[in-house]
């Protein structure tokens, strides 16, 4: 296909996905309706992705490093490397993590309490700007993935195993050290996260939700952008309160307070560390995730903005799927929070009719970071052009006319319009 990238970095998932997208672009194209040859490539396509993540298969790839898929990792290093310490490693690893796949969870791991641990201990013992800046860079590099680790940790309750005690505990507690180091407050992202946002699905009650703004506005991003920056701290347990939500509530206050506490006390006995530590990785990642969650939820159907097909997106891309664990496929994710990482591309194919006649969105070659700015740049002709038409409506569509539609999709809702759409949307977390 003329306008599909294939990016030599994709993982091998999301280049089976991409592969049998295009398929079926250009058997749409042809005005061919050959459901038998579809059938068949799907099957081919979901068979292979259940192997890669089969243990007992002889095809079983399991992710240890973000950055290298194992066969491109293996065909890369000499034959004695990887027998002597990649093998043993992998081996290792796969009988501490929770998921046999997921090698890379103790890859990282070992990483932030090798590097980001004792660099962030070395500052407050022996500060210079030319370490604090270093220091941050790296957190910077590294906030992505972490909090996508920190997601599957939330949603799995744990990303390693439950055999061990000593290993169970770990899993439990490690994020009260290194969440603060990557600008998240204690478990302020599970209540958002798990107890608030998928609870509400961006709908009128989400505090993060983009139902009332214009999504190719400056300033209505800068007012959702500033709402959250300086007031979730209040307005999350205020949430909870008015839900019925007592307990909740009282929990996300107190570790919200005695965060800011703990940084004002640290602030106070050493102020260039604290702020190079934990003060700019917080404001980091608190414009990361609301920039973030304004390009996974800025296109929304005005007649079914209740839809998770219709007011979420799937992104094939490097950034999003290869560095920060399948978080391109939101839409998949919604559907089943606790639907495994490694798992959604090969949902997204045994959905993909189901997507199409929901009329959902999938893009490539675009991160959710990028998104976000072509939308404030009113870019509709570069989205258009990253957009994976699926279903043969959307393949039919010229760029311009593909261009418009992407338009249509970020026009901010009325109070009349959420009322009519969601009629009960202030009795859902009392019923669920």
């Amino acid at each position: 296909m003329e306008n599909i990238v294939f990016s030599p970095d994709l993982t091998v998932a999301d280049n089976v996905v991409l592969e049998n997208l295009s398929g079926e672009i250009e058997t749409g194209l042809l005005g061919a309706n050959l459901e038998s040859i579809k059938a068949r490539r799907d099957s081919r396509d979901i068979s292979a992705l259940q192997s890669f993540n089969d243990p007992k298969s002889q095809f079983f790839d399991p992710t240890v490093l973000s950055t290298y898929d194992l066969r491109h990792l293996r065909r890369t290093l000499p034959v004695i490397v990887d027998k002597n310490v990649v093998a043993p490693y992998i081996a290792s690893a796969r009988r501490i993590v929770r998921h046999e796949t997921d090698v890379v969870m103790a890859t990282h791991l070992i990483l932030y309490f090798s590097t980001s641990v004792p660099s962030a201990i070395w500052l407050f013992y022996n500060f210079t700007y030319l370490h604090g800046v270093l220091h941050f860079l790296m957190q910077a590099w590294y906030t992505g993935s972490y909090t996508l680790m920190r997601h599957q940790h939330i949603h799995q309750n744990g990303v390693l195993t439950k055999d061990s005690s000593l290993v169970r505990l770990f899993d439990m507690y490690f994020p009260y050290v290194t969440d603060p180091l990557m600008g998240h407050t204690w478990n302020s992202y599970y209540y958002h996260h798990v107890k608030h946002h998928h609870v509400e699905g961006n709908g009128p009650d989400d505090l993060s939700s983009t139902l009332r703004y214009q999504r190719d506005d400056l300033f209505h991003f800068l007012h959702y952008l500033g709402r959250f920056f300086f007031f979730v701290w209040l307005d999350l347990p205020l949430y909870f309160f008015r839900k019925g939500q007592t307990v909740n509530g009282a929990r996300i206050l107190f570790w919200e307070l005695f965060n800011y506490f703990s940084l004002l006390i640290l602030y106070q006995l050493h102020s260039k560390a604290t702020t190079f530590v934990f003060l700019l990785p917080l404001l980091l990642m608190r414009l990361g995730l609301m920039v973030g969650n304004w390009g996974q939820h800025a296109f929304v159907d005005p007649d079914e903005p209740d839809s998770d097909f219709r007011s979420s997106i799937t992104l094939i891309d490097v950034a999003s799927n290869r560095y920060c664990f399948n978080d391109g496929y939101h839409t998949s994710h919604h559907l089943n929070p606790r639907r495994h990482w490694r798992e959604h591309p090969i949902a997204f194919l045994q959905q993909k009719r189901k997507y199409a006649e929901e009329k959902a969105l999938v893009f490539h070659n675009i991160d959710y970071l990028m998104i976000t700015v072509k939308l404030l740049q009113k870019d509709y002709d570069h989205l258009a052009r990253c957009l994976v038409p699926i279903g043969q409506e959307q393949i039919e569509l010229s760029m311009k006319d593909r261009a418009e539609m992407l338009r249509g999709l970020t026009r901010r809702f009325t109070e009349e319009e959420i009322r009519e759409k969601f009629p009960r949307a202030g009795q859902k977390q009392k019923e669920l």
